[in-house]
């Protein structure tokens, strides 16, 4: 049964609640391994839903749900050990908005219905929002409120596109359920001027969760308040489940022969979160802004990719998985530099290579990776994102986008080289236990290995996904 996969957390996320703190955790390891067995499961049988008109496995859906289950997996084990070391005293609330957060974020993979995604899209805020103010102070009350208040805007507004699509249904006589999979077969009748309307309600109400420009001003703030293993799933799978969103409402937009406009759209909002990130995250003074605002670059570098189409919309999933791989590990590694020096600021860090060699060793490595050198996965992502600009002679787009990743790497290394070899006189309280280390290692290590080779299930999973955009060799 396909929807046991997101009823298992959401009914554990509600027993953690009730639970003693040595249990709660526990139970948050042992939910995401069985959720990784479920999502593998999945992804070998492909079995139908018993629910079938709400829920269906696509191949976007089944790439991401696999994405997050094993981040979910590796950032619980981080989580078991940073809880003993943090602040966070209800631990047992902060498990269990968790598992729900993972709940909703599988039942976003699943959704087949237009209207189901958007009440899921929207749990993931609700369920979300409570792991921002884990640390309880006024800053992060701030953020909380921000992403709940800017995301229900961006959610209202999904709502409406999606109403939009229907109108578009009725005007052109369309009689079929209200599916991502029945309504592609018929996009085509569809009346194509309240069709784009629709998409553009969408895009900028979904754009504002996956956090584009310039509807990203909540994701700063929330990231940067979030505990460290919830940041790293806000950043690693969150922004990939509004992608989501927009990505199957881009399959009716092409089916309907109206690509060329949502593409136009995609790519000026991925080039403004790209520019967006160049200005803001060179006077960055908090690490955790910094890994913010790098978010923001790369959904842009997603959304441009997927806006020109051909072999760039691979590059732009590729791009998807790796970000999610390496970003994920950088907000892990962050959580160790904030335990350690306990400080958020850039000027209160430095001298990390000798004083947490471990953890300068992932975040070093998550640098490189992020900002696109090789051997990790997104360098041959940009690659083929640039290529692709080129063979639709996007000569200008394409320049910019080149020159405003140049002035990113540049801002986000004078910040990297501040804290990792500057002097520091402050005492480091942090002992570098494995649970604290492995998991980023592990991440990092799997998005080099998928640079070298790419399982063929994988492959052709990928290659499913895009075709119906007009992805591709």
């Amino acid at each position: 049964m396909v929807e046991i996969i997101f009823l298992v957390p959401f009914l554990t996320g509600i027993l953690a609640f009730f639970l003693p703190k040595a249990l709660c955790r526990s139970l948050l390891i042992g939910t995401g391994a069985l959720h990784l067995i479920f999502s593998l499961l999945l992804w070998e049988k492909r079995p139908e839903a018993v629910f079938n008109y709400y829920f269906a496995i696509s191949p976007e859906g089944l790439l991401s749900l696999l994405v997050i289950s094993f981040l979910f997996f590796l950032i619980s084990i981080y989580a078991v050990s940073y809880l003993k070391e943090s602040d966070i005293h209800t631990e047992n609330v902060f498990i269990g908005f968790m598992l729900l957060f993972l709940s909703s974020m599988t039942m976003v993979t699943l959704s087949d219905h237009i209207m189901v995604l958007w009440i899921a899209i929207e749990a993931t805020t609700l369920t979300s929002a409570p792991l921002i103010y884990m640390h309880r102070s006024s800053a992060s009350l701030e953020a909380t409120w921000k992403y709940v208040l800017i995301c229900s805007v961006g959610i209202a507004m999904a709502l409406l596109g999606s109403v939009l699509i229907t109108l578009s249904m009725d005007i052109g006589n369309v009689d079929v359920p209200l599916s991502f999979s029945a309504i592609t077969g018929v996009a085509g009748k569809l009346d194509p001027f309240w069709l784009k309307a629709g998409f553009i309600f969408i895009l900028v109400g979904y754009g504002t969760k996956m956090g584009l420009a310039p509807m990203h001003t909540w994701l700063p703030d929330a990231h940067s308040e979030a505990p460290s293993p919830a940041s790293a799933l806000f950043s690693g799978v969150l922004l990939n489940c509004a992608y989501l969103g927009i990505f199957k409402t881009n399959k009716i937009m092409h089916a309907a022969g109206l690509g060329h406009f949502s593409g136009t759209i995609l790519m000026v909002f991925g080039l403004m979160s790209i520019l967006a990130a160049a200005t803001f995250i060179i006077k960055q003074n908090e690490y955790k802004r910094m890994l913010a605002y790098s978010s923001v670059e790369n959904m842009g570098i997603i959304a441009f990719g997927t806006g020109i189409g051909g072999i760039a919309v691979y590059g732009a999933v590729i791009c998807m998985i790796h970000h999610s791989l390496i970003k994920s590990s950088l907000f892990l590694s962050s959580g160790n530099i904030l335990l350690g020096y306990g400080d958020r600021l850039i000027k209160n860090t430095g001298d990390m290579i000798s004083r947490m060699p471990k953890t300068f060793l992932a975040f070093f490595a998550g640098f490189a990776g992020i900002s696109g050198f090789p051997p990790f996965g997104i360098f041959m992502g940009e690659l083929f994102i640039i290529l692709g600009a080129f063979r639709a002679k996007h000569y200008i787009m394409a320049g910019i986008f080149i020159l405003s990743l140049c002035v990113i790497f540049a801002g986000f290394a004078g910040h990297v080289m501040k804290i990792s070899f500057d002097n520091s006189k402050k005492t480091i309280r942090l002992k570098e236990k494995p649970g604290l280390i492995w998991p980023q290692y592990i991440l990092l290590l799997t998005s080099m290995g998928l640079c070298f080779f790419i399982p063929d299930s994988l492959y052709q999973t990928i290659v499913d996904a895009i075709s119906a955009i007009g992805g591709g060799f």
